[in-house]
């Protein structure tokens, strides 16, 4: 659901980079004001695992179409919708700037599709109102499904109305619009699924971290260590080894687009603000696309090996991973300095 730049209008695009800016701020008060300092360390661990888990897509059977897991839930369920908000912008910025996923004058869009509504809407509006206290896990589960579901419904519904009130693209907007939300209930369903899995296990093993979120209250005075070790050892093997594996199918959008028009290639756009934006994009990506050369990246006119393809998509995760976790703590970083003379203010 990353959209690209040949789907944005510069005036659809800034409003966005200016509304997902906005919130960007909003959170960064939330979470001086509120984070467990000790929680630093796992924005940087669960942002590095969004980030391997977001190259790693799934395939839909029977649609030709493919998926990944978006990540927005289960960051504001073990970090609540500030930090998660926080944390996905990270990864966004990280996949457009270093990898070319994404575009930069739609990295508003993508942020805040991705960030806003699972965080800030389906996460207090339906998980928090289903989950209850000491919940079963067949209750986990549902409400897990349930909310991822209307979280990505919900963002890519975002990204029809942004394309289409944009006005660049031929997409019609009822096609578009039954499309995206079609092939995003599958989606969301495994997304819903994976997520359930891993909250599961976080709340069998560490309950006092999703029961403190709500309240905004520091979890237990016990070590995390545990804990980061096994994301940041599942982001690993997902970015190193897993990410082999991965569907060969266009995303939901690509597939949406192509469905609705016929054509898998979008608009050849050659305003000012998309080429200088292009031009950036091509200085700061080390690997656009996550592949190595051009043929891995599915240029007809150059030739890769799966081996040369899996070599990117390892690399790629790993360093990915590397970039996303020191910038996630950085993030939490500043804001816990930045508190400190509150708190100073706030004792005197």
């Amino acid at each position: 659901m990353h959209m690209a730049d040949a789907l944005v209008s510069p005036a659809v695009g800034g409003a966005m980079w200016a509304t997902s800016a906005a919130m960007i701020g909003y959170c960064s008060a939330r979470v001086r004001r509120h984070l467990d300092e000790r929680k630093v360390p796992l924005m940087g661990v669960l942002g590095a695992f969004v980030f391997t888990s977001q190259i790693i897509n799934f395939t839909i059977p029977a649609t030709g179409s493919s998926g990944h897991l978006g990540g927005g839930l289960l960051l504001a369920i073990l970090l609540g919708p500030s930090a998660a908000f926080l944390t996905i912008a990270s990864v966004l910025m990280v996949q457009a700037l270093f990898f070319a996923d994404g575009g930069l004058l739609a990295l508003g869009c993508n942020i805040f599709n991705l960030g806003f509504f699972p965080a800030f809407i389906a996460y207090p509006l339906i998980y928090q109102k289903l989950i209850g206290r000491n919940p079963r896990q067949s209750q986990m589960i549902v409400a897990t499904v349930l909310t991822a579901v209307v979280g990505l419904q919900l963002g890519s519904l975002g990204v029809v109305l942004q394309t289409v009130v944009s006005g660049i693209s031929a997409l019609p907007f009822k096609t578009f619009l039954l499309l995206m939300q079609s092939i995003h209930l599958a989606i969301g369903v495994v997304e819903g699924l994976v997520t359930a899995l891993v909250i599961s296990f976080v709340y069998r093993a560490r309950p006092d971290i999703m029961e403190s979120v709500p309240q905004g209250a520091p979890a237990e005075e016990f070590p995390l260590r545990a804990l980061l070790a096994t994301f940041l050892a599942a982001a690993i093997m997902t970015g190193g080894v897993l990410s082999w594996f991965a569907s060969e199918h266009p995303d939901g959008l690509e597939w949406a687009i192509a469905k609705a028009t016929g054509s898998t290639e979008l608009p050849n756009v050659r305003g000012r603000e998309h080429e200088a934006l292009a031009a950036i994009q091509g200085k700061t990506a080390l690997l656009p696309g996550y592949a190595l050369s051009d043929g891995a990246r599915g240029d007809p006119e150059s030739s890769a090996s799966p081996a040369e393809g899996r070599t990117g998509k390892s690399l790629s995760g790993l360093v990915g991973g590397v970039i996303t976790l020191v910038l996630c703590c950085l993030a939490g970083l500043l804001c816990r300095r930045r508190a400190a003379p509150e708190k100073i203010r706030r004792e005197r």
